[in-house]
């Protein structure tokens, strides 16, 4: 038998399973990074200075990068702006070639850098977040990060600025993001601890899995439900129509982690909504479920059922190339019921993760969607 299968029949019907991450990848820059860099140069020609066409951003671990302005203009004596193209690098960010812009204002108070939205940047209204509701949606490392770079741009020529961000189409951006879940409204958030994008960046989905379990338990849940993307989640959220919303987090290949996040929130109940093949693989003790090979998983698989199922159905399994290609063997040998060994495993690995603290629930589909199993 062959050692490898077509790529496409080794896909799950889910679609955040994180691609690999090759070293030619280009990294960009943060949405605060873009901010910051547009602030700058709108602080230099408020200051009387030239507009520049670059501008060197101090990001937080000290190191320089050279930010080009698309443009910036004076707007009267008091007002200076301009706009900063958002480079994400190679990684799918929806803000990619998103502009980003500043309007720099002169205050009266000495020494200040105030720091607000502006349109396209939405306003927190949910606790649990890095910023509390009513505020802009402005992270703190944007905020400092804003006021490291322009406080030497103003302070011998005026006494303190107002820094105004906005996003063009930041709303209709923000629509595709999971913001409106978060409880993020009206705009996009502006983000970034190192400044930079790594492109496909494990870091950056983490932190998003955090975001939504920290929402999810200030909103006084007890309760969340893991999947793995976005059709198991709306095939979770039709079994729960109990639970609002912020109780449903999309955790990609990040099973372990994802389990130990929510445990140390506090959470007394975890389901796990997932598809065969990631059963699988999260049966096979993978901490992450992306990039495994399907024949050793699926020989897996065969030795789990060995002594559920018969000696031929127990070697077709062994050569199947792909758990959908096993499931598809289990289902023409009238034994889907062998599917609750797959699902008792992933319950016991849930555990391993997670620890003593919650309670594990889990449900498996297949590949068009209908219950297989539920523990």
């Amino acid at each position: 038998m062959p050692k490898t299968a077509d790529k496409a029949a080794e896909m799950e019907p889910d679609e955040l399973t994180m691609p690999d991450q090759p070293d030619r990848l280009r990294s960009g820059f943060t949405t605060g990074t873009a901010a910051t860099a547009a602030a700058m140069a709108a602080a230099y020609i408020l200051a009387g200075k030239r507009a520049p066409q670059v501008v060197a951003v101090r990001l937080p671990g000290g190191e320089e990068m050279a930010i080009r302005i698309l443009e910036s203009s004076i707007i009267n004596a008091d007002e200076a702006m301009a706009v900063v193209v958002k480079d994400a690098g190679d990684d799918p960010d929806v803000t990619n070639r998103a502009e980003i812009g500043a309007i720099v204002r002169r205050r009266s108070e000495p020494g200040l850098v105030h720091i607000i939205g502006g349109p396209g940047v939405g306003k927190v209204t949910k606790p649990g977040l890095a910023v509390p509701p009513g505020q802009w949606a402005i992270n703190p490392g944007p905020r400092a990060m804003l006021r490291e770079n322009l406080t030497p741009l103003f302070s011998k020529t005026f006494p303190g600025v107002e820094v105004e961000i906005f996003v063009e189409k930041g709303a209709a951006l923000a629509e595709k993001t999971l913001n409106p879940r978060l409880g993020v409204l009206g705009g996009m958030s502006i983000l970034g601890t190192t400044g930079l994008v790594k492109p496909f960046s494990n870091e950056a989905y983490l932190a998003t899995i955090e975001s939504a379990l920290a929402v999810a338990r200030a909103a006084g849940l007890t309760e969340v439900i893991l999947t793995t993307g976005r059709q198991s989640e709306k095939l979770a959220q039709a079994q729960r129509k109990d639970l609002p919303p912020e109780a449903f987090v999309q955790v990609a290949d990040f099973f372990g982690d994802s389990l130990k996040q929510a445990a140390e929130r506090g959470f007394r109940k975890v389901g796990l909504a997932v598809f065969f093949g990631k059963a699988v693989k999260q049966a096979a003790g993978h901490y992450n479920t992306h990039a495994h090979k399907n024949d050793q998983d699926t020989a897996l698989l065969a030795e789990w059922l060995r002594e559920s199922v018969d000696a031929d159905v127990e070697k077709n399994l062994r050569q199947a190339l792909t758990a959908r290609a096993a499931l598809d063997i289990l289902r023409e040998a009238g034994r889907l019921d062998a599917v609750s060994v797959v699902a008792e495993k992933v319950a016991g690995e849930a555990r391993r993760h997670s620890g003593p603290g919650p309670e594990i629930r889990l449900t498996v589909f297949d590949y068009d969607g209908k219950k297989l199993t539920e523990i």
